[in-house]
């Protein structure tokens, strides 16, 4: 049977959880509080775009992305839009092929149906999961194995801890319409864009452009799993047209947004 509880919205969630993994099903806005773990986790969203937020940043689990949190990182999860999150632990020796601090990694098609087939209903029966033992532990080798071969993905949003680039970010997450240049943002707090430019390489190590493109994908993200189409979508987060959108889109997750949103509907549930 599921356990159901409150999430911090006062919203019901639904979870299934064994010492191995489990699975959250939240409402849209729902997620948990601070919490952290004597093992990594990788997080996956069968439905709906997870937010995962670290004091290194926030990552961003959408379509055939997997999010991982090292041990001992305090974290909190957030759902965009209906989510279905599986979660898997993965222990000391098994993590040291994934990197070191939080990421987001591209899921192949076998990783994410290993994480379907690990969270999946056959794993609530107590006494006879269908995946435990050396069966459990070989396909989470093949899991690890696939994300340890897989680029990171610019889909990891670090914090700034410059107090400039703080009051940049947070024009930036209000306003993601806004297309004033980097010069005219700084004039509104009091830094020049020679000034900030160094430090968002220093400190992000990113270009203005490649930051304010990654913060606009996350929202575009967000409002897709919310129902916003392409068009309401692109102006939203302030792209000029729709064309410069998908392009941009297709850059970093690898397919447009039409494919991208066929792909979540045709996605396999476990």
């Amino acid at each position: 049977m599921p356990v159901r509880r409150q999430d911090r919205n006062g919203q019901a969630t639904r979870s299934h959880l064994w010492p191995s993994g489990g699975r959250h099903l939240w409402p849209s806005g729902g997620g948990s509080g601070g919490q952290s773990h004597a093992r990594g986790h990788l997080v996956y969203a069968a439905t709906g775009v997870l937010a995962v937020h670290t004091d290194r940043g926030t990552s961003i689990a959408p379509a055939n992305r997997v999010a991982w949190t090292p041990a001992g990182y305090t974290h909190e999860h957030r759902a965009h839009g209906d989510t279905d999150m599986r979660i898997v632990f993965v222990g000391p020796a098994a993590a040291r092929s994934l990197p070191d601090r939080p990421a987001v990694l591209l899921a192949s098609g076998i990783a994410r149906e290993i994480m379907l087939a690990l969270t999946g209903r056959d794993n609530y029966r107590e006494a006879t999961p269908r995946y435990r033992g050396a069966a459990r532990a070989r396909l989470l080798r093949v899991l690890v194995d696939e994300l340890g071969q897989t680029e990171e993905q610019p889909l990891h949003l670090p914090d700034p801890k410059d107090d400039r680039l703080q009051a940049l970010a947070r024009i930036l997450a209000e306003r993601p319409a806004d297309r004033s240049s980097l010069t005219e943002l700084g004039k509104a707090i009091g830094a020049s864009s020679r000034t900030l430019s160094r430090l968002l390489r220093d400190e992000l190590g990113m270009t203005f452009y490649e930051w304010r493109t990654q913060l606009r994908i996350y929202h575009a993200l967000v409002l897709m799993a919310d129902g916003y189409d392409t068009t309401q979508t692109a102006y939203a987060c302030g792209w000029a047209n729709p064309s410069s959108f998908i392009a941009a889109f297709a850059a970093v997750m690898g397919s447009t947004p039409g494919r991208y949103r066929a792909g979540r509907e045709n996605a396999p549930r476990g």
